[in-house]
């Protein structure tokens, strides 16, 4: 099946590979765009997972605000290069990240960042509620780890679907950045702010 330019230029725009890479994806999928796509990711995510000990010391503060000045997320992306740091590639995929923190309102960057007593306060919370709604005991374990896993997908930006595509998590938008820039990216942390909300403080 021939392979035209139009279709290895949409695969180079979706994952950032290289034409050669894109036109062998294409070639062995038969020029099937979906099935070329995913191999591409998949093997993204993998070359993405080698880099993930190098030092990240270099990349950028990103600021936004959103509404008319009604939220602004502030957020840390570092890479390993102050050449990378510079690159629109790296500047956008910082963009996207301040508009995912805005747009879902997460309270932490990875699972470790969460105080093991708002964890302890989530499990009280899910068995009082699984309690109240009569639950029994051999169901309990898994109604908790449900709830569980539900608020970390909610609260921890990391596993959160991404707002432009909801088929793939930040997660799996960081391991394609990491994959198509070729250097390890980390999320660093971020502080949003809404306007009069109350100050835990």
């Amino acid at each position: 099946m021939a392979i035209s330019i139009d279709q290895i230029k949409q695969l180079r725009e979706e994952t950032g590979a290289g034409i050669l890479d894109c036109r062998k994806a294409l070639e062995q999928a038969n020029g099937d765009f979906q099935s070329a796509l995913n191999f591409l990711r998949e093997k993204g995510l993998a070359t993405a997972a080698k880099r993930a000990d190098r030092e990240t010391l270099e990349g950028m503060v990103e600021l936004y605000s959103h509404g008319n000045g009604r939220v602004g997320v502030m957020v840390e992306v570092n890479c390993e290069t102050d050449f990378v740091a510079r690159s629109e590639a790296f500047r956008t995929f910082a963009h996207e990240i301040a508009l995912q923190i805005a747009a879902a309102s997460p309270l932490y960057v990875r699972e470790e960042d969460i105080p093991a007593e708002v964890l302890e306060e989530e499990v009280a919370s899910a068995r009082a509620l699984a309690l109240a709604e009569g639950k029994s005991e051999s169901v309990m374990e898994r109604i908790i780890e449900g709830r569980l896993a539900k608020y970390k997908n909610e609260k921890i930006l990391l596993r959160q679907p991404y707002i432009r595509d909801e088929e793939i998590t930040i997660e799996k938008l960081l391991l394609q950045n990491i994959a198509s820039i070729g250097e390890n990216i980390v999320v660093r942390r971020f502080e949003r702010w809404e306007l009069g909300e109350q100050n835990e403080d």
